[in-house]
């Protein structure tokens, strides 16, 4: 079986050698062996892990946030989800993002390849497609709805400091509370999560939703219908989703 230095790795995958060794330190990436004079040996399942990290990151997902999906027991479930949602929008702008539906592509071939990856089903893929642009829409109003709040909070700082008026300051405390339960409430009633288990669309409770650990396009829930404890995938709700 063939091993890689830290060198080699960091080659073949178009990273520095400090990047692999960061990776080694956060625990997302753990050498296989060391050799007898302490150097990292990786395999080729490290270097195959190591491909779907680099291509996460181009995605845009922080590093806290592709730790916690291959924690995952199943991550495969989670990712093939957020990358069929992504060459989807890759098909979209395919005018300027023509190189990286290309390497989708090819991390999709990849992920296909693995034994113990569950290929997820059409079903899904459609029904992310569908909401897509809802989706955003509602992200949208999430943030138009927060630039107020924003502006009031800057604005009250800084009269705090050059005039002295904390009263402002207090008056947006005692807005902003009862203002971002409205619009969590808002967001939790809109969106929905597909189980990348049972592939049911479910609702969370909005206790559990608005505690629970994220990344900008999943949220560690647990399924009603199965049971399953872990990330999903959000998406628009349906006036029928439960």
């Amino acid at each position: 079986m063939s091993m890689y230095t830290t060198g080699e790795i960091a080659k073949l995958c178009g990273v520095t050698v400090r990047t692999v060794q960061y990776y080694d330190t956060r625990g997302i990436l753990v050498p296989s062996e060391l050799s007898e004079g302490g150097r990292r040996l990786y395999s080729e399942s490290d270097l195959k892990r190591m491909n779907i990290i680099c291509f996460l990151r181009e995605l845009g997902l922080p590093i806290d946030a592709i730790f916690q999906i291959l924690s995952e027991p199943e991550p495969e479930r989670v990712i093939m989800l957020l990358l069929n949602e992504q060459e989807h929008e890759l098909k979209e702008q395919i005018n300027e993002l023509e190189q990286k539906k290309s390497k989708l592509d090819s991390l999709i071939h990849e992920l296909d390849s693995l034994e113990q990856l569950s290929v997820q089903s059409i079903g899904d893929v459609a029904y992310i497609m569908k909401n897509n642009n809802k989706l955003k829409k509602i992200h949208r109003n999430l943030i138009l709805s927060g630039i107020p709040l924003g502006v009031l909070q800057w604005t009250s700082i800084v009269l705090w400091i050059l005039k002295g008026w904390w009263w402002l300051f207090v008056i947006w405390a005692v807005i902003s509370i009862p203002a971002g339960i409205i619009i969590s409430r808002y967001y939790f009633k809109n969106v929905a999560y597909i189980c990348p288990q049972c592939h049911t669309v479910f609702v969370p409770a909005f206790k559990e939703a608005f505690f629970a650990r994220h990344t900008p396009k999943t949220r560690k829930l647990t399924c009603k219908s199965c049971g399953h404890h872990g990330y999903c995938v959000e998406v628009a709700r349906e006036s029928d989703t439960v």
